[in-house]
């Protein structure tokens, strides 16, 4: 069990967590001089200097690979801005970018620390969905945006987007698309349902995982569906699988067979084929297609520093300059260097956390749940871009399982049974025989082996002695 101490600081890390969460919801764009600031980048501005000191004196556990790669593409994110547009207009975009990357991340790696920290966060994260649900329900039938035109009474709100598709009107809630509405309640659907929390069972935790994924199919997109499809089949196949060790190795053993298929089977590349088969519309698909080719060879013709926020090269009958695709989109605008430190980043931070031997069983439903919501941004991130709010969860919620990599057995859940345990030692009774220390404390005692210890210097350890 964590020493007091130990358990107040930890109280105190979740306020940041908890206003940083709440500000993802709040719409308002506040303008501060000669910035326009959402909420949320407001609490990131004010945590970012005490996550980067606390970080740096330990309170984050190790340094880890991520980390330095992180701060490594943040930087050069910064120069390649430097370089293809100049200083002046390149240190606003550069500072907020770093802001939003590392802000984000070193929040979740600073203030989630053990198993409790994340049973919080997720916990909020579904009462904000729950809030959010019967709104979102008024706006799918009626096209109304109560939430922004309630927030837009104080301060001005992100842009309205009415979009219909199917009879129905896309849910855009309090973020800028409901894209980004869609993928916020989706993207823990597998921390809803599998993190083991205070105890309830899955049974129990049905219902929140169905509020979870209903409310983030309301915003009718792709990429939100998609990503729920994919938690629901890992998660499938986690249960039916459950008792077999090598389950994650027979599958992505069929994945690499079923790229390797895609490859020498078809005209398309996988990626190519993932795009025109899992979206909603199928000029949307082509479209995108299109778009994968064009930007692919933008990135081949500025690789080191890319194009910034200029336009990138296409035919002018392309009016649209969207890349639907986050992984592209920061190949085009930073270069090649940048994708290949922000994939790496993330690579590493979830290869160390699949490989690490837990030192307790209860702790593989978090690493579970931790990697499916990952490997869902990774591959979802391929069809959509993440801007704004939905860039910045991710960042955060990419660092809130680096926990796992200094979990301890006693954090928490094995405490009350390392509790009854050290009850039982300590409170053993002497053997009728037995002599007690104090019986011999001024002299010598023989052992088995014939050497001769006194036993004034030897400490007996206290019940509650940490170094017993």
């Amino acid at each position: 069990m964590r020493p007091p101490r130990e358990q107040e600081n930890s109280k105190r890390a979740r306020w940041p967590v908890r206003l940083f969460l709440v500000a993802l919801v709040i719409p308002w764009i506040i303008p501060v001089g000669s910035l326009n600031l959402s909420v949320y980048r407001l609490v990131l501005l004010a945590t970012l200097l005490p996550c980067l000191i606390g970080w740096a004196r330990g309170r984050a556990g190790s340094v880890r690979v991520s980390d330095v790669g992180l701060l490594m593409y943040s930087v050069w994110v910064g120069v390649s801005l430097v370089e293809v547009s100049g200083p002046e207009a390149a240190i606003q975009p550069a500072g907020i970018f770093f802001v939003e990357t590392i802000g984000a991340y070193l929040l979740a790696r600073c203030s989630i620390r053990d198993r409790s920290d994340f049973d919080s966060m997720i916990v909020l994260s579904v009462r904000i969905i729950v809030i959010l649900c019967p709104f979102a329900i008024y706006e799918w039938l009626t096209g109304s945006k109560p939430i922004l035109d309630l927030f837009g009474r104080v301060f001005p709100t992100v842009e309205v987007s009415t979009m219909p598709r199917m009879g129905f009107w896309r849910v855009q809630g309090p973020f800028p698309h409901s894209i980004a509405f869609g993928l916020f309640c989706g993207s823990i659907l597998a921390l809803t349902y599998l993190a083991p929390g205070k105890g309830p069972m899955p049974g129990r935790r049905r219902l929140p995982a169905a509020l979870v994924a209903g409310t983030s199919f309301l915003s009718l997109s792709s990429a939100a569906v998609a990503g729920l499809a994919l938690q629901g089949a890992l998660m499938s196949w986690n249960s039916l699988l459950k008792r077999y060790g090598g389950r994650w190795k027979i599958l992505w053993s069929l994945l690499i067979a079923a790229v390797l298929v895609i490859e020498f089977g078809s005209n398309q590349t996988p990626i190519k084929f993932y795009i025109s088969h899992f979206t909603f519309d199928s000029q949307t698909a082509w479209f995108r297609i299109l778009t994968w080719d064009y930007a692919s060879a933008s990135v081949l013709n500025h690789p080191l520093f890319g194009i910034g926020f200029a336009e990138w090269d296409r035919p002018k009958w392309m009016a649209s300059d969207s890349i639907d695709n986050f992984w592209l989109v920061t190949a085009v605008r930073y270069g090649i260097p940048a994708i290949v430190l922000l994939i790496g980043s993330c690579l590493w931070l979830a290869i160390a956390v699949s490989v690490r031997r837990l030192p307790d069983k209860a702790l593989e439903d978090y690493r579970v749940a931790y990697l499916i919501c990952i490997i869902t941004y990774f591959v979802v991130g391929t069809t959509v871009h993440f801007w704004a709010s939905t860039y910045v969860w991710f960042m955060f919620l990419l660092g809130s399982g680096a926990w796992l990599l200094d979990a301890r057995a006693n954090d928490k859940g094995s405490a009350k049974r390392d509790d009854k345990r050290d009850t039982k030692l300590h409170t053993r009774p002497p053997a009728p025989n037995a002599r007690t220390p104090s019986m011999h404390r001024h002299r010598g005692e023989r052992p088995a082996d014939g050497t001769i210890r006194s036993l004034r210097s030897h400490r007996f350890p206290a019940p509650d002695d940490p170094d017993s």
